[in-house]
């Protein structure tokens, strides 16, 4: 059964905590405990494929979805040929202890899809299971990742309709144009003047209004979520943990038992979130490597237990950590404080209405047994995609750049040998310029189309282009309305006919 993080719902099954999302008391849904694997199951999944593993895990989450139906969610999600992989979530042997997990091999070339191509099935299956009549609206507010990935993955699925939400100038132009473009009679798209935090706090401002939501309600509809605060999005992408794993014993890189470090680069910590509870489950996990750019709000509350979002914003290589307010570190919280939601509510409130909170030095001292954090600047990212290539033939995304050299840095100052699994979550060619300009310098990239860049990387790093991205360049511009925050309500209610 599902709870609330800050205590005032409890009781819920897995369908009914993704139909709703978010908790009507500002909480996210957590299960009431963590399944436990033993040594065996961990070993059994090495002979099974990528979607049978999936199967595995999420049935221990997911009680009260049967056998069949979470094999027919897991089938559709990343059967046929949705991934370029047939491994769906390879791991990549880069040099003697690095491997890279590359999670972009689905349709918007982003980690994104791991989740997003599964929550839409889980969701309408819920639907069904819960009796639900209403349209359901799903609200992302995203980076730049997660609304393309909800767009692909909810594109004409009956009885939802899909808003997102992205920061004007906070995304890069393949996002952009891949978001602008989106068919679908169900979608729409909208650029909100302000940056990421501005469009997750709109979004979960309308979520926590009452009256809006009545509103909603007398017209047939109601709110859900596609962002990592719901469940169905954070709980498929504990899958891709183990996986990792299994690959790596099953191809004797390491032995049954062996600890290894995940480094993941991350804004929101839902990337970060579903590791930790790979490891609560038993997965042998050393230590999960936070890594962010110069938004660095996270490495800061996890070296010194104070989360301040009263700082500096910063648009960098790596927009999709460009974020100051993380909403899945409530959900570590409440593990850590032994599902204290009274605790979690003061500290809510405190940033709400502070800008900041901090935790005492005993909850301090066991985040940092798992979570060492570091973090890179624009400078540093660009070098280390340029070397990286240069010295292994491999070409980094910006966000992988940051996880490598954070993970770097931290070998360094440790002398942890652990083999080391950078979490990549992106494809080099979603963040083509910056990429490029690594490898050859500004110049080389100054006055070239988007898609002539394209081209370009792809002879540089001998990789083909994915088909997705080159189809941009002859694709309609469909959703061209921007907002100020302010206006996301009443945008909300335009598009769906609310008087």
């Amino acid at each position: 059964m599902y709870l609330s993080t800050r205590g005032q719902v409890d009781h819920l099954t897995a369908a009914q905590a993704i139909a709703q999302g978010i908790a009507p008391d500002g909480g996210l849904f957590v299960p009431e405990a963590i399944p436990f694997v033993d040594e065996p199951f961990i070993v059994r999944l090495q002979s099974l494929s990528y979607q049978e593993r999936a199967a595995a895990i999420l049935q221990l989450f997911l009680t009260d979805y049967t056998e069949d139906e979470l094999k027919s969610c897991v089938a559709g999600a990343y059967g046929g040929s949705k991934f370029s992989s047939p491994a769906v979530a390879p791991v990549v042997k880069v040099s003697d202890r690095i491997f890279a997990l590359e999670l972009w091999h689905g349709p918007t070339s982003a980690f994104k899809d791991m989740a997003l191509q599964l929550l839409p099935r889980l969701l309408s299956c819920a639907l069904k299971k819960i009796g639900e009549q209403a349209q359901i609206v799903i609200l992302v507010a995203t980076s730049g990742d997660t609304g393309k990935a909800a767009l692909e993955g909810f594109k004409d699925v009956e009885q939802t309709q899909v808003m997102v939400f992205y920061p004007e100038d906070g995304v890069s132009q393949i996002q952009r144009l891949q978001m602008v473009t989106q068919e679908g009679g169900n979608l729409k798209v909208f650029a909100v003047k302000g940056n990421f935090d501005d469009a997750q706090t709109g979004v979960k401002r309308i979520f926590s209004d009452n009256a809006f939501n009545a509103e909603l309600a007398n017209g047939g509809f109601k709110l859900s979520s596609a962002n990592s605060i719901n469940w169905g999005r954070l709980v498929p992408q504990i899958v891709y943990y183990f996986s990792a794993y299994a690959d790596l014993v099953r191809n004797q890189q390491i032995t049954q038992g062996d600890k290894v470090n995940f480094v993941v680069p991350t804004g929101n910590f839902g990337n970060i979130l579903a590791g930790y509870y790979a490891k609560l489950m038993g997965l042998p996990i050393n230590k999960l490597i936070c890594a962010s750019n110069s938004n660095n709000v996270l490495t800061d509350f996890l070296t010194t237990g104070v989360y301040s979002r009263n700082r500096q914003f910063y648009k960098t290589y790596s927009p999709s950590m460009d974020i100051l307010i993380s909403s899945n570190l409530e959900r570590l919280l409440y593990q850590i404080t032994k599902q204290d939601s009274k605790q979690i509510n003061q500290w809510m409130e405190e940033l709400n209405t502070t800008g900041e909170y901090r935790i005492g030095d005993e909850y301090l001292a066991a985040i940092k047994e798992v979570f060492p954090a570091g973090w890179v600047d624009d400078v540093q990212t660009a070098a280390t995609i340029g070397r990286v290539h240069k010295e292994f033939g491999y070409a980094l995304d910006p966000h992988t750049a940051v996880a490598w050299q954070v993970a770097e840095t931290y070998r360094q100052q440790t002398g942890d040998t652990s083999l080391n699994i950078i979490v990549s979550t992106a494809s080099p060619f979603k963040f083509n310029q910056t990429v490029l300009n690594a490898l050859v310098g500004a110049e080389c990239v100054k006055d070239k189309s988007e898609f002539a860049v394209l081209k370009q990387l792809s002879q540089i790093i001998d990789r083909p282009v994915p088909s997705a991205l080159t189809e941009l360049e002859h694709k309609a511009v469909r959703h061209t309305t921007i907002c100020g925050k302010q206006d996301m309500p009443m945008v909300v209610k335009t598009a769906l006919n609310i008087k």
